[in-house]
């Protein structure tokens, strides 16, 4: 017998507080011939049925699952967290916690050591060999009804926590000496760098990279590459100064769901990125100015697109909810971006409104040579002026602006950048090397760059290389 009762709850409804108008059923579970219904696989066939009545009807579809989402707190977790004043359920405070932890550790050791050293409460499960088969953790204070610590495994808090999965990702050394393939032979000038600022730097050429060579080497390597990128996230948020520390929190949480699916991640094409996230965590924190803040919002900005490249290879194999997860953290990198590009747009923006004359003609010739397509929505933003100064600092630095221009944009998709001119900034200042941060004491001159680096490009980029007049 099913028996429909319909609700209704405003603001003020307790627990379904801003539920508003919704029905709760109530099934008996024996059959009128006084058999037990076939309850085999239920969930994932009421779910199955909910997205059809959802269809059906009209209603807000909801993404459905694939069996690898993290548990959901119970509801008595909720309540007990909610007497207990906690931000988070203990479960959740944990999961963030350990995958803080994990996010480029080297071995075993260190990743055990590092939960201790965050004061969580960790027990191990050892064999009669003396191999270690497990571990679970809690939260100090938090008890059961005898008094006693609750401990989740790993497992509990997250299916990819679990001590087997962990172990995959130490496939290799990450200390000093092993390089990405992808980067050997990239010579970088040496300059003065907090170690804040050269880790940051570090990460953001191996995250444009791994923009660039994604989906390649199969499903595996990029499952992995996009597990490795929430690494990364992790990282970040713990490095990063008070300003953009909530957001970019906010950005690794949503994005640890984009972090796993069904495929199988091959770890071994992933080392680079959690060497970059294992450099973030131990340069220590960046203050959110000058050279360190600026290369904050330089790596915050090739994050953006690199977990909207991720959004959309979940896409296209129909992980839904993975998918939606990486929307939600592209959005929370915006915000962050916005944070801590700040002051140093603000000072490069000053810095190529400074320029004679000639000299923003000249970037301007140069723009619409090179990016006919985009150039006069570029010339036309707020940021123009910042990208003009750049453009002047990459032709000072001996570079040839015209090449930078059209490798930062053919390479990359353009359509979800809201500002294009900044967005070309940040990607010809890696490209060329300059200091993410705008020395005052520059002071640029009329370039007379040759024949070479002002002509006209020859030839239309590839339709599917071609930036589109849309805008981050």
């Amino acid at each position: 017998m099913v028996g429909p009762s319909p609700l209704r709850e405003g603001p003020a409804g307790g627990a379904g507080a801003g539920w508003g108008d919704h029905i709760h059923i109530i099934a008996t579970l024996i059959r009128d011939d006084g058999r037990r219904p076939r309850r085999h696989n239920e969930a994932r066939r009421a779910q199955a049925e909910a997205r059809r009545i959802e269809a059906d009807y009209g209603l807000r579809r909801v993404t459905p699952g694939d069996g690898t989402a993290a548990p959901r707190p119970t509801s008595a977790e909720r309540h007990k967290a909610e007497r207990q004043g906690r931000e988070r359920p203990p479960r959740e405070q944990l999961r963030e916690t350990v995958r803080q932890a994990v996010a480029g550790a080297a071995d075993e050791a260190e990743f055990f050591g590092r939960l201790q050293a965050a004061g969580l409460l960790v027990q191990q499960r050892i064999a009669p060999s003396g191999d270690l088969l497990g571990y679970s953790v809690a939260l100090p204070g938090d008890h059961n009804e005898t008094g006693e610590p609750v401990f989740y495994s790993g497992s509990k808090l997250s299916p990819d926590l679990s001590l087997p999965r962990v172990r995959k990702r130490f496939v290799m050394e990450l200390g000093a000496g092993h390089s990405h393939p992808a980067s050997q032979g990239t010579a970088r000038p040496a300059r003065p760098l907090s170690a804040a600022a050269a880790a940051r730097r570090s990460a953001t050429h191996t995250a444009w990279i791994t923009l660039l060579t994604l989906d390649q080497d199969g499903d595996g390597a990029a499952a992995a590459r996009i597990a490795a990128t929430g690494e990364i996230l992790d990282s970040l948020a713990q490095t990063s100064p008070v300003s953009t520390r909530q957001q970019l929190r906010e950005a690794a949480w949503a994005f640890e769901r984009a972090s796993r699916s069904h495929t199988r991640e091959e770890y071994r094409h992933a080392q680079a990125l959690r060497r970059a996230a294992r450099d973030l965590r131990y340069s220590g924190p960046a203050p959110g100015r000058g050279e360190d803040g600026a290369s904050t919002a330089m790596l915050i900005d090739i994050l953006f697109f690199l977990t909207t490249a991720a959004a959309h290879w979940h896409a296209r194999r129909h992980h839904a909810q993975q998918a939606e997860a990486a929307r939600q953290a592209t959005a929370h990198l915006r915000a962050a971006y916005t944070i801590a590009a700040k002051e140093p747009m603000a000072r490069l923006r000053e810095q190529g409104q400074r320029l004679a004359q000639p000299v923003q003609d000249w970037s301007a010739a140069l723009l619409r040579a090179t990016a006919p397509d985009i150039a006069e929505q570029a010339i036309g933003e707020p940021g123009w002026p910042a990208l003009a100064a750049t453009l002047t600092h990459a032709y000072q630095a001996g570079r040839d602006p015209q090449t930078l221009l059209t490798e930062a944009i053919t390479q990359r998709e353009l359509d979800t950048a809201g500002s294009l001119s900044e967005v070309l900034v940040w990607r010809l200042r890696h490209l060329a090397d300059l200091p993410a941060d705008a020395t005052s004491g520059q002071r640029p001159q009329v370039p007379t760059a040759p024949t070479r680096q002002t002509r006209p490009v020859t030839g239309t980029p590839s339709a599917n290389a071609t930036p589109s007049r849309r805008g981050r």
